[in-house]
Parts: structure tokens; C-alpha cells; sequence
């Protein structure tokens, strides 16, 4: 516990069991708030929103065995979306334990750690009381040091009730062999000369920026990297809200849309700020290489394993992007720049409202409903795919979505985390489909006072499965749903519901009716959208 609030941990998800008793004992006397949650996925869902939203450690709690299991899928989509989450569970007492053999103890598994292994950045395995609080330190600086991601430390159940001997540590052991990249050192000015000699001789220059960018608040030197370079500035999910809408370098929009994939095309240099350029942002890679590439990236492998860079600046996203702004000379032709985007963005709106009538009135109720401070969690989901592209994030950390992993059902128990994390409201969008796999998290909500919206799209069915088998022509197969009524469901945890048709005005109005509220509530809203531009099926590189 010490090392818990040494870390800076005010928050903890986690769900007790007969294995971890002794930790909720201590939890109850320490100054740290346990949220109870009624299945161990939705700890470390909640945990990833809590980081997702703050930028600090989210921490979820957990028992053993199939209690430790049952976190994978959200520990997965904290993986591919870079978050810090540390994942404590519990295993079978050390005297009980014989590697690699099942004995048929309560909750045993031959190898649980083994398990997490292709997730986290780090597996760490307990075999002292005295190492306890060490390796819980050390896991909690792992996991949000850049690139962050989730780390995991089990500890056997007798560990957690031993006298520790002041001192007598030993070592932990890491399982997951390899800890990530160092830190990167200062930047070698040759390297930096190069770069900046390349740029100098670009006349359409790009600047792509990634979740790094985000996580390490690069904002202002990626805002002034793109004004020196008079470049426009594209921004992947995980980096929405990095710039400001309305800043006169940023898109704004998906470059699955074509207007803006030719940004990309007809760039001389791109310069990837914090990102790895994915597959889900570059259309599959069928984006083309561009003449030059100069990456940012604590990770050079990283930086390098989809395009290949003319050379990797190993730095910080920031510290490396604001190095190649203070040597940059200005360039003139800001203003028509911020003149030609924003007859981007208002040609890629209008055409949006032309043959996307319906989900283009969803985003603007989102936009008119919602405070500047709202946090919205997505889910795998159309409405939530149309935020992705395409929502006016008004800041850093005010969107969140499931990217690689793509888990379906993460958005509101995600919330919950996002909720506590003391940074606006929190609104989760979730599909009919996806909602029902954590329903039961009504009652954590309830009891323990979260003020969230849970904002359920109910067209019946997984909308967008259904989409793919119609465009196929397949029958019609297990993707249309009955649905319960989620009004009557809501009341029954004692949460507050409403129900209203589309996703127009009436949404929007009782959007920010429930938004207002400090306390949880579910809005459901009647209505089918067709997807947007930037999922797979309607991506334009064929």
C-alpha cells in the first residue's frame, strides 16, 4: 500500500476474493479509494479509462486464477492502445506451488503469469513477502514510462499476510523477458542537423501525430513544429484533441476520407510525431511511402516496423518535436494554409451531411451537447466509429478509442474509471450488443456514486456485422438481436434512464439533460447508422 500512494495511486478497481483478503484489509485503512466492481474484466476496463482520461497509473486488483483470467481481454486493449495500467493478482500460497505441475489447489493454474505475458510490458512474479513492495514500485514506474503500457505483478496469497523483514529483499522475477526500450539520451545534434536540413528543403510537408504525441503533452511543440513548417497536421484516434479544432494547421478529419488522404500523397516529407503509422490509420498500409519520412519515437524498432524512416529521432515527443521547431527557419504562407483546411474541413462536413444526413445530426448533437471538459469513452460500435473520424475533440484525453485490440463491450466499464479520474464528465456510446457485456456494472455505478452517462444506441443488432453480411449478400446471422428494454433494466439497479428516437435535436437535448446530473444515468436512443469512411469496409485504397 505505501508503494501504491508513493506512486501517486488515489484510485483502485478491483473485486475482492478469498485469495486477496488481506489486501482489502489494508485498502480499507489507506487513504486510497477501492471501487468494487461486479466482474474482474471491469477492473482493468475501468483502470485503462481511469488512465485514459488522467495520464496517470490505473490500477485494478484481482484474485487468483480465473479471477486474474478474466481481466486478459481489457488488459489486451490497454496493451495496444499504449496505457498505464498495473495489474495485481494474487496466486496460490508459495508452499503449495510446484512449477509447472497442476496439484488441484483452489484457483491454480500451472502458469498464471504466463498468461499476461504477450500483453504487458512486463510480467513480474513475486517470491517474498520482503520483495512485495518493491516490485509493486517498480511495476508502477514501468508501466508509465515511456511508451507506456500495462504491467503485471502476481504475488501468492501467503506473501500478502508474511512479516516482512525490513531489508531483506531479494529480486522479483520478470517473466516477461525485456522491458521496453531505455529512456532515451539527449538527442544527437547531427541527427537533429539532418532532419532539419531535410525539412528545410520540403516544400509540402505533413506531420502525422500519434497517442505519444498525446501522452506526452506535446501539444504546443507539435502546434509549433507544423506553424514553422506550414505543414498540415494529421492526428490519429489515439491522438484526437491534441490540437485545438479550429487551429489553422489542423485536418480535422480521417485520412480515410480522400480529400485528406492526398495530404499524405502529395507530401515531399512526413513527419511522424509519436506514432507508429498503423494499420487501422493507413487504410491497411495501402497508404504509399512517402518520398521522405522523419519519425519521433523513444522507440526506433517501433518507429520503423510499418515505414521506413529516413532517419528516427529516439526523443521524447515532445522534447524531439520542439528540438526541430526552435532550428527551424519561419516560413511564409501560413494564412493560406488555414485558408485552404478550412475549405477542407467544411467540404468533407458537407459531404458528410449529403450522403450521411443521420450521422452527421449525431455529431453535431454530441458537439452542442456536451461540455468542453466531457470525457467520451467509444465502444465497438457505428455511432462510436463516427466519433473516431470524425468528433471535434476539444482537447487532449477527451476521446477514447478502442483501437488495435478493438474490444468489444469496453466503453462503459471504462467509463467508470474515466469518471473518477477527475477530468469532466464522462459519456460512454456503446451499441445494444456491446452494452450487455457489462450491464451488470450498473450496480458499481449505482453504489458507488459514479456520475457517468451511458449512452446506448439500440438499433437491435450488431450493426455493423449486419453491414458486412449485407454488402456480402450473406443471409442474415446471429447479428440481429432482441433486445431488453434498457429503461426497465436501468431502473432495476436504481439508475436513473431515459429513452428517446434518433439521434437528432430530442437526443441531444436529453444528452445534456444527463450529462448535468452527478450521478449515473443511461440515455438510450432508438436509431441505425450506416458506417462511416474510416472503418475498413469503407476505405477507399483498394
Amino acid at each position: 500500500m505505501e508503494a501504491l500512494q508513493s506512486a501517486g495511486v488515489e484510485v483502485a478497481f478491483g473485486l475482492p476474493g478469498v485469495h486477496n483478503l488481506a489486501l482489502w484489509r489494508e485498502l480499507n485503512a489507506s487513504p486510497v479509494r477501492l471501487v468494487g466492481v461486479r466482474h474482474e474484466q471491469a477492473a482493468a476496463y475501468a483502470a485503462d479509462g481511469f488512465a485514459r482520461a488522467s495520464g496517470r497509473l490505473g490500477v485494478a486488483l484481482t484474485t487468483t486464477g480465473p479471477g486474474a483470467a478474466n481481466t486478459l481481454a481489457a488488459v489486451g486493449e490497454a496493451w495496444a492502445s499504449r496505457q498505464p495500467v498495473l495489474v495485481i493478482a494474487t496466486d496460490i500460497p508459495t508452499k503449495a506451488r510446484r512449477a509447472g505441475v497442476w496439484r488441484g489447489m483452489l484457483h491454480e493454474a500451472t502458469d498464471q503469469a504466463a498468461m499476461f505475458v504477450p500483453v504487458v510490458k512486463d510480467a513480474v512474479r513475486v517470491h517474498r513477502a520482503a520483495d512485495v513492495g518493491a516490485a509493486v514500485a517498480d511495476a508502477a514506474r514501468t508501466a508509465v514510462a515511456a511508451p507506456s503500457r500495462p504491467v503485471y505483478v502476481e504475488i501468492p496469497t501467503d506473501l500478502l499476510a508474511a512479516e516482512a523483514e525490513t531489508g531483506a529483499g531479494g529480486e522479483a522475477e520478470h517473466v516477461q523477458p525485456g522491458r521496453g526500450p531505455e529512456p532515451p539520451r539527449d538527442l544527437p545534434e547531427e541527427r537533429l542537423s539532418r532532419a532539419v536540413e531535410l525539412l528545410e528543403r520540403s516544400r509540402r510537408p505533413l506531420v502525422w501525430a500519434g497517442g505519444g504525441a498525446l501522452q506526452a503533452g506535446a501539444s504546443e511543440a507539435v502546434a509549433r513544429l507544423a506553424e514553422r513548417l506550414v505543414a498540415p497536421v494529421l492526428l490519429t484516434y489515439s491522438a484526437r484533441g491534441l490540437l485545438p479544432p479550429g487551429h489553422r494547421c489542423l485536418v480535422d478529419a480521417p485520412p480515410h476520407v480522400p480529400e485528406v488522404g492526398a495530404l499524405w500523397d502529395e507530401a515531399d516529407v512526413v513527419v511522424a510525431v509519436g506514432s507508429d503509422l498503423d494499420g487501422m490509420m493507413t487504410q491497411g498500409w495501402k497508404m504509399p511511402q512517402p518520398p521522405h519520412l522523419v519519425a519521433i519515437n523513444v522507440d526506433a524498432a517501433d518507429a520503423a516496423k510499418n515505414y521506413l524512416p529516413d532517419l528516427v529521432l529516439e526523443a521524447d515527443a515532445a522534447d524531439g518535436a520542439a528540438a526541430l521547431a526552435d532550428r527551424l527557419a519561419e516560413r511564409g504562407g501560413l494564412d493560406s494554409l488555414a485558408r485552404r483546411l478550412r475549405e477542407l474541413r467544411k467540404g468533407v462536413r458537407e459531404e458528410l451531411a449529403r450522403t450521411d444526413p443521420e450521422a452527421s445530426a449525431f455529431l453535431g448533437a454530441i458537439e452542442s451537447a456536451l461540455p468542453p471538459d466531457a470525457v467520451v469513452v467509444c465502444d465497438m460500435c457505428i455511432p462510436a466509429y463516427w466519433l473516431g473520424g470524425f468528433h471535434r475533440t476539444p482537447a487532449p484525453r477527451k476521446l477514447s478509442y478502442p483501437l488495435g485490440w478493438g474490444t468489444l463491450g469496453c466503453a462503459f466499464p471504462q467509463a467508470l474509471g474515466a469518471a473518477l479520474a477527475g477530468e469532466g464528465p464522462a459519456v460512454s456510446i456503446s451499441g445494444d450488443g456491446g452494452f450487455l457485456y457489462a450491464c451488470g456494472e450498473l450496480a458499481a455505478a449505482k453504489q458507488e456514486r459514479i456520475p457517468l452517462t451511458a449512452v446506448i444506441v439500440d438499433d437491435s443488432g450488431y450493426g455493423m456485422l449486419r453491414f458486412d453480411q449485407d454488402r456480402r449478400g450473406d443471409p442474415r446471422e446471429g447479428v440481429d438481436l432482441d433486445t431488453p428494454d434498457f429503461v426497465a433494466l436501468a431502473a432495476a439497479f436504481g439508475v436513473r434512464a431515459d429513452a428517446v428516437d434518433g439521434l437528432g435535436e430530442h437526443f441531444a437535448m436529453a444528452l445534456k439533460g444527463h450529462v448535468a446530473r452527478a450521478e449515473p444515468t443511461v440515455l438510450v436512443a432508438h436509431a441505425q447508422l450506416a458506417p462511416p469512411p474510416n472503418v475498413s469496409p469503407r476505405w477507399y485504397r483498394k
